[in-house]
């Protein structure tokens, strides 16, 4: 195949003399002018018809392909006059392995930049690429780099005569060593992948681990990943770890509205009309509760000593729930205070059997009931 192009080729040069000099001027100055031609015409128009669209990405591979398109044509020219020249093996045996990894480069940062291009517009759009979004983007753009460069490199050596096999099989032994060696690192890394692409969390959510830290994703790394909790303290917890416990999401509903509790006891006895009415304007009133979803109070069961309720209501994102909780607890206070609802509390009696020096008054067991607003004692 190559000899037949070649011979069809010099056929077309004879035209114009058989001093290979002269041949080979002629084929550098085709192809500067082809060169020329596609970067400056054909490149232009095909800009102009991709401005039209609403796409950018067409733009983004006119912009990033009329660079190495113009210089593999040079190159390719120049290659085809060195052979025509018949250089010594001496010289052609560097020149063209030269120019072959000239041509390699240059595909090489095309590529890596279109994929960057690529994966960041994949990433803009989550509703197709669940995926592939703005947290897991830099693991594709990391893996898709090392994947071109590794490529890249076995193909500039292959065209150097260097033989890859003792490499690939030194790489080998010495990537299951450091897997004996790192491999704590090892598991934090293939964890930190794992949540990356299943994205159970991800930046500025307000997660509950298991042993009970509750805080906000800062960040999410290969190694490790990092909550910053209420009391501004940073916990750094392994990749490792966060695959294998359980994890409470607070913010990866829908949205990051978050419902909160008050729960409220009231002693027997009360008007319960009036208590469920008296929740539901101190969540009306406290501006920080959603009106959407509505508030709503649930009588919740017979207590020991109190008849207890629940309000319940949604706040725009769970950082705020114990401020919001603190101001709905005082509202309840004060006004059970103005409609003198009693709140009951837990509370001990205790019983004198026998006083010394005295005689010894019959036992009482009996104890008061737990609902009694005041202690009692009597002292010695």
């Amino acid at each position: 195949m190559e000899a037949t192009w070649k011979q069809e080729l010099m056929k077309y040069l004879s035209y114009i003399g058989d001093d290979p000099t002269l041949q080979a001027s002629v084929i550098i100055l085709i192809s500067l002018v082809f060169a020329w031609v596609l970067d400056k015409v054909i490149i232009a128009w095909v800009k102009s018809y991709t401005a039209k669209t609403n796409a950018e990405l067409d733009d983004q591979l006119v912009d990033l392909l009329h660079k190495p398109l113009f210089y593999s044509i040079l190159v390719i020219g120049l290659s085809v006059a060195t052979s025509i020249v018949k250089l010594p093996e001496a010289i052609t045996s560097v020149m063209f392995p030269i120019l072959y990894t000239i041509l390699l480069v240059l595909w090489t940062m095309f590529l890596l930049r279109i994929t960057k291009v690529i994966l960041r517009n994949m990433a803009a759009n989550e509703k197709h690429f669940q995926v592939l979004h703005n947290q897991t983007l830099p693991l594709f753009e990391n893996l898709a780099l090392i994947l071109i460069v590794i490529l890249s490199v076995f193909y500039i050596f292959s065209s150097w005569d260097i033989d890859m096999s003792a490499w690939l099989a030194s790489a080998g032994i010495v990537g299951i060593a450091v897997g004996f060696a790192a491999k704590d690192t090892l598991a934090n890394l293939f964890s930190g992948v794992f949540i990356m692409a299943d994205a159970p969390y991800k930046i500025g959510d307000y997660i509950v681990l298991e042993t009970g830290e509750r805080g906000e994703v800062t960040n999410i790394g290969l190694r490790s990943t990092r909550i910053l909790t209420r009391d501004n303290i940073e916990v750094t917890v392994p990749n490792s770890v966060m695959g294998n416990t359980k994890v409470i999401n607070e913010s990866g509903g829908p949205s990051t509205k978050y419902r909160i509790r008050a729960k409220v006891g009231a002693a027997y006895g009360s008007d319960i009309d009036l208590i469920d009415k008296i929740l539901m304007e101190v969540a009306k009133e406290d501006t920080d509760i959603c009106s959407f979803p509505l508030p709503v109070v649930r009588f919740r069961m017979f207590g020991g000593s109190s008849l207890d309720f629940e309000l319940m209501g949604w706040i725009s994102e769970p950082a705020l729930r114990g401020r919001i909780i603190h101001q709905l607890n005082s509202a309840i206070y004060k006004k059970f205070a103005e409609h003198n609802i009693e709140i009951p509390y837990a509370k001990q009696d205790l019983y004198i059997k026998e006083f010394p020096g005295r005689a010894a008054e019959p036992a009482v067991t009996a104890e008061q009931p737990e609902s009694e607003h005041n202690t009692k004692s009597n002292k010695l």
